[in-house]
């Protein structure tokens, strides 16, 4: 399986905080969701893949490619806040970006923007938020991108507006050339079109593959707080307790060494996300 982008060792410090050896594929014809808490890494690690800053260690291939600097027709980017001067109107932003793509496309560009209601009159600062993050995925979609980096493009949009990024999503992974790294902390989102997620947490990479062995790794354990031993608590990870028992997260490898009267349930990503950073908390 050819994949698009590949990281490896890449490492980033700070005074506060450091990016630690992350690494991960993603495959073409692929979404990816990449996720973990606030503060996590995820940010950091799409600017070093984007070579807008400069890491201390690690390598990105891009395509097959070792020079992973920006090829801007093959990446589409969507940040959170676009980069876009706030008075622009929608038409200025298309006159002073497009000169910097070979392959920009008038016509789809024109096309998105009937499609998302976009008035070309209008300056970026007058656009509500979901019509900005509808506006930068209009210019990532109009230049025969094969990769599209989202950072967090969701966050802050209503259900219908969210759905509608996600039916995009899946209509440009149709051709299996194209994929999609996309940073989220709404994980239902990810549930629904993600195929792979890495996940990220303190600046280094807790998991990554496909979503399903993300799924099956792990359960939710509940019971009585006289139902455990000292010993099976320290392996739940985000244990917490209540007046009326506990609950937590185990490995499922982990589940045949739990008595009988516990009970255990699937978990969904924003469980393990939580469980997780419960976890990190107390052992910090």
């Amino acid at each position: 399986m050819n994949s698009v982008l590949e990281v490896r060792g890449l490492s980033k410090s700070y005074s506060s905080f450091a990016l630690d050896d992350v690494s991960f594929d993603l495959p073409g014809g692929y979404i990816m969701g990449f996720i973990g808490p606030n503060g996590a890494g995820k940010t950091t690690t799409i600017k070093l893949i984007l070579n807008v800053i400069k890491g201390d260690a690690g390598s990105v291939r891009l395509f097959g490619r070792d020079d992973a600097g920006m090829q801007n027709d093959s990446i589409g980017v969507v940040m959170d806040t676009p980069l876009y001067v706030e008075d622009w109107t929608v038409d200025d932003v298309e006159k002073a970006i497009a000169p910097f793509y070979k392959q920009w496309d008038k016509d789809a560009f024109a096309g998105l923007v009937r499609q998302f209601g976009l008035d070309r009159t209008k300056s970026v600062k007058e656009l509500s938020r979901g019509m900005k993050v509808k506006l930068q995925i209009a210019a990532a979609l109009s230049h025969n991108a094969s990769l599209l980096i989202l950072d967090e493009p969701t966050s802050g949009l209503d259900p219908v507006a969210r759905e509608e990024i996600c039916d995009l999503l899946r209509e440009f992974v149709a051709d299996e050339s194209k994929s999609v790294l996309f940073s989220t902390h709404i994980t239902s989102d990810l549930e629904r079109i993600a195929d792979y997620v890495t996940f990220i947490q303190n600046g280094s990479i807790v998991f990554t593959g496909t979503k399903d062995d993300l799924l099956d790794k792990y359960a939710r354990v509940t019971g009585g707080l006289s139902d455990i031993s000292k010993e099976l608590r320290e392996s739940i990870i985000g244990y917490r307790e209540y007046e009326t028992g506990f609950e937590g997260m185990i490995e499922a490898k982990d589940i045949r060494k739990l008595p009988g009267n516990l009970l255990t349930e699937e978990v969904n990503i924003d469980e393990i996300v939580i469980f997780m950073n419960k976890g990190a908390q107390l052992h910090e």
